[in-house]
């Protein structure tokens, strides 16, 4: 039996930082994972630049069944927190839209900066490790493919589903249902949208077409890129407004958001009446894109053909175009996991179970899910510190 005081399942963002919190505290702790190197997930993010953190992060851009569980933790550790670690590290840094903050250099830097300041604190990380039955036994047991490990307390930092391909398992959740804990729906989150065959049929000549745009379901709105795919819409807007979205539900889509389009459209028509429809709408859209809305419309000829209601039609089409996605392209390309374990299971300021003392939940397992942009990087670092304080 190998015995510490912090026992951590999952090396990525979450786990890792928690680990150096505890350690920091003067606490034993051993990390494990059952991937050959640590942060993957932080590795591939952002471009592999990493998008560590965003400037703008507030409890209401996390999707939960409680958005304010997460605000406990996000305003006690908070972005300016984690940038200035960033600094103290040397990593150059710079920020994007929306207040993104990325690597200037690799991924890898935040990586080795995790991992220097584990060893640094005295932690011990562990690599290539299976994780077999966890039982409560004087504090907590796992059986691993290294032996069994006993610890006072065990905090789970295992991710969620998406991206498989990375070694994604539903163990967390799995871990929780075993000691009582409720769970709340997951599914793939921050995910490109899938069309039905006759959809795609119609719109197969966009593929590779971006434009930017207002994408809307419910009161749920977005202003970034669509991109046209071979599989139905992708880009950042349809990866945000995928986290809301529900199977046989109806996304809006704005192809020319802030644009008063009809009364551009009028203006063309008495200066410039001879040119055809599709090339008058081609100067405010891609040319692809404005054929399949003239097209979509059912109209056709030259702008100075069409009347009033002809053109309000279009405008519908362009500004207001609804589509009814069939699904996602699921976990496969998912960056994140919606749903998990219940925040009405955990405490808020700790992230310890409730109904078991000793046992956490700390990252993208729990039922906290942000926006595009940093924020769930910011909720590993958030959530990781809070846990880190008291396990």
């Amino acid at each position: 039996m190998q015995d510490c005081d912090v026992l951590i399942l999952g090396a990525g963002a979450a786990g890792l930082f928690c680990g150096i919190e505890a350690a920091r505290r003067g606490r034993r702790v051993v990390i494990l994972d059952h991937a050959q190197a640590p942060g993957e997930k932080i590795r591939i993010s952002g471009g592999g630049r990493c998008n560590f953190t965003n400037l703008h992060t507030t409890p209401e851009r996390f999707v939960s069944e409680n958005p304010r569980f997460a605000a406990s933790a996000l305003g006690r550790y908070r972005p300016a927190d984690f940038l200035a670690r960033v600094e103290r590290a040397g990593i150059a840094w710079h920020e994007k839209t929306l207040g993104q903050l990325f690597c200037d250099g690799s991924a890898r830097q935040i990586v080795t900066m995790l991992t220097d300041d584990l060893r640094a604190a005295g932690a011990e990380l562990r690599l290539g490790v299976s994780i077999g039955a966890v039982r409560q036994a004087a504090g907590f047991v796992v059986e691993t493919s290294e032996g069994s490990f006993r610890a006072a307390s065990l905090v789970v930092a295992t991710g969620g589903k998406s991206i498989p391909k990375m070694g994604a398992t539903g163990l967390g959740y799995r871990i929780a249902e075993a000691f009582g804990l409720a769970l709340t729906e997951t599914r793939p989150g921050l995910v490109p949208l899938t069309l039905a065959e006759q959809d795609l049929a119609r719109t197969a000549p966009l593929a590779g077409v971006a434009v930017p745009a207002r994408v809307r379901f419910g009161r749920q709105g977005f202003d970034e890129a669509v991109l046209f795919t071979h599989r139905g819409l992708s880009g950042p807007a349809i990866l945000q407004i995928s986290s809301y979205w529900r199977e046989g539900e109806s996304i809006t889509i704005d192809l020319l958001p802030g644009t008063d389009l009809g009364a551009l459209l009028r203006g063309q028509r008495a200066s410039a009446g001879k040119v055809a429809l599709h090339n008058a709408l081609a100067r405010h859209l891609p040319e692809r894109l404005a054929a399949f809305a003239v097209a979509e419309a059912g109209l056709s000829g030259r702008l100075a053909d069409q009347g009033n209601a002809a053109l309000d039609r279009l405008v519908a089409q362009v500004q207001g175009w609804t589509l009814r996605p069939v699904g996602s392209e699921g976990y496969r390309t998912a960056e994140v996991t919606l749903g998990g374990v219940s925040t009405a299971a955990l405490e808020a300021r700790t992230l310890q179970a409730r109904a078991v003392p000793g046992l956490f939940f700390i990252g993208e397992v729990v039922d906290v899910t942000g926006w595009l942009g940093g924020y769930n990087f910011q909720w590993a670092w958030s959530s990781g510190w809070a846990a880190g304080q008291v396990a």
